[in-house]
C-alpha cells in the first residue's frame, strides 16, 4: 500500500481508503470481515458520515483495540432523528450526534472532524458565522478533533473552503463522469494524448479547485470514485464504455491534491478488488485510452449515486436503496427474483411516496426522485402481492 500526505495535516493516509457507507446494510460479522480485509491490505483511513446507530457501533466494535492505526473522518452535523438520517446545523442535535459517534467508536477523538455536506454557498457562509463553527473550533481546541475538514459535491463551495484558511482538507466527489465536460462532436478535442498531464477536458471550475487545493496544501479524500458503480457497465456509463475499479481509482488518484479514495465495500472481495490497484500495470490503470474511444458522454447530472443525502423522507422510505434496486432491475431483461425479494423485505416501499419533492431539493445530483419512485412502484409492484 502506498501512503500519501493529506495536505498539510501531517497525516499519511493509504491511497485506497474505506468509505463506510455500504456497511450500513450489514451486520457486525460482515462489517468485521470487511474491516479485517482492509487491515490486511494496509488501508488506514475510514470515513463514517452515517448517523445510523448500528453501523457506528459495528465499526467501533470492529476497530476496537486497533484504534491508533486508523485515521477517522467523522462527520459533524449528520444526525439520527426519528429513525432517519438528517443533516442539520441545529446545535440541539449536532453535539449529541457527534458525542454519539465518539461513544460508539469507543474513542475520545477523531482525526478529521468533517463539516458535513455543504453544497450551497449560502450554507457555507452561514455556518462559518454561527454557533456551529464555534462548536467545531472548540472540538479542535479540546483535542476531540485533530483537523477540520469539510464534505461537499460543489466545486465552487469547495474552492471557497480551500481558500478560507480554516478548512484543512476536503472530502469531494471525483470521477471522470463528474469531471469531464459534455462531449463535443470531435472526441479527440476532449481526450487528447496529454489528457492526464494537462487535465484537458475537465470542467474549469473543477480544474481550478484541484489547483487551489494543491497550492494551499488542502488535501482531498475522494467520494463517489465509482459513480455508484455506473462506470463499470457500458450500458449505464455516461461514456457508453465500461471502466474497471482500477481505472476509476487511477483517475481520481491522478488529480492534484488527492490523497485517498474512500471506496465503499460490501465484502472482503470488494476490498481486494480495489487494492489490486497497488499491483496493477500501467496498461491496467490506463483510463484515457478507453475514454478516447468512447462513443458518447452525457454529463452525470440526474444520475443517482445512492449517497443517501435525499433523506429524511416523511414516509421513511430508504430512497437510495429503492433507487439502487430499481436501477439494477432496469439493467436486466427481467427482474431477478432475489432483487424482488430484497425490495419486498424493505420496511417502506416506493408506493408510499407522497411526491413531496423534499428529497429532490436535497439531492446533490439533481435526480428526479419522484419519477424513480413511480418506476419502482410499477416494476416491483408484484413483489408486494
Amino acid at each position: 500500500m502506498i501512503y500519501r500526505d493529506l495536505g498539510k495535516t501531517g497525516l499519511k493516509v493509504s491511497e485506497i481508503g474505506l468509505g463506510g457507507e455500504w456497511l450500513e446494510r450489514h451486520g457486525y460479522e460482515e462489517t468485521k470481515a470487511v474491516i479485517d480485509a482492509c487491515v490486511e491490505e494496509g488501508i488506514n483511513i475510514l470515513d463514517c458520515w452515517m448517523s445510523e446507530p448500528n453501523v457506528r457501533s459495528n465499526i467501533g466494535k470492529a476497530i476496537k483495540g486497533d484504534r491508533k492505526r486508523w485515521i477517522i473522518q467523522g462527520h459533524i452535523g449528520s444526525t439520527w432523528q426519528n429513525g432517519q438520517y438528517v443533516r442539520t446545523r441545529d446545535m440541539k442535535y449536532v453535539a449529541t450526534a457527534f458525542e454519539d459517534l465518539l461513544e460508539r467508536f469507543q474513542t475520545d477523538y477523531v482525526d478529521l472532524g468533517m463539516i458535513h455536506f455543504v453544497d450551497e454557498d449560502a450554507d457555507f457562509e452561514q455556518l462559518m458565522n454561527s454557533d456551529y463553527i464555534t462548536y467545531v473550533r472548540k472540538l479542535k481546541r479540546d483535542g476531540m478533533i485533530r483537523h477540520v475538514g469539510m464534505s461537499t459535491h460543489n466545486p465552487f463551495v469547495a474552492a471557497k473552503a480551500a481558500e478560507s484558511g480554516e478548512i484543512e482538507m476536503l472530502l469531494f466527489s471525483i470521477n471522470p463522469a463528474f469531471d469531464i465536460l459534455p462531449g463535443s462532436e470531435d472526441i479527440n478535442t476532449l481526450f487528447s494524448e496529454k489528457y492526464d498531464e494537462t487535465l484537458h477536458g475537465i470542467a474549469p471550475e473543477r480544474e481550478r479547485l484541484y489547483r487551489i487545493c494543491e497550492e494551499k496544501g488542502v488535501g482531498i479524500t475522494v467520494m463517489k470514485g465509482y459513480a455508484g458503480g455506473r462506470l463499470f457497465d457500458a450500458g449505464t456509463s455516461p461514456f457508453g464504455v465500461a471502466l474497471t475499479p482500477v481505472q476509476c481509482l487511477h483517475y481520481a488518484l491522478t488529480r492534484p491534491a488527492v490523497a485517498s479514495v474512500m471506496v465503499g465495500y460490501d465484502t472482503p472481495e470488494h476490498v481486494r478488488a480495489a487494492c489490486a490497484y497497488e499491483t496493477a500495470s500501467e496498461e491496467e490503470k490506463d483510463y484515457a485510452s478507453v475514454l478516447a474511444s468512447a462513443p458518447q458522454h452525457a454529463y452525470s447530472r440526474g444520475q443517482c449515486t445512492y449517497c443517501g443525502h435525499c433523506a429524511p423522507c416523511p414516509k421513511r422510505i430508504d430512497i437510495a436503496m429503492v433507487n439502487k434496486f430499481y436501477d439494477m432491475a432496469v439493467m436486466q431483461p427481467e427482474v431477478p427474483p432475489t432483487l424482488q425479494e430484497h425490495y419486498r423485505q424493505m420496511e417502506h416501499h416506493a408506493d408510499e411516496c407522497i411526491a413531496c419533492r423534499a428529497c429532490e431539493q436535497r439531492c446533490p445530483f439533481g435526480v428526479k426522485v419522484i419519477e424513480k419512485m413511480k418506476g419502482a412502484k410499477e416494476l416491483f409492484g408484484a413483489a408486494l402481492l
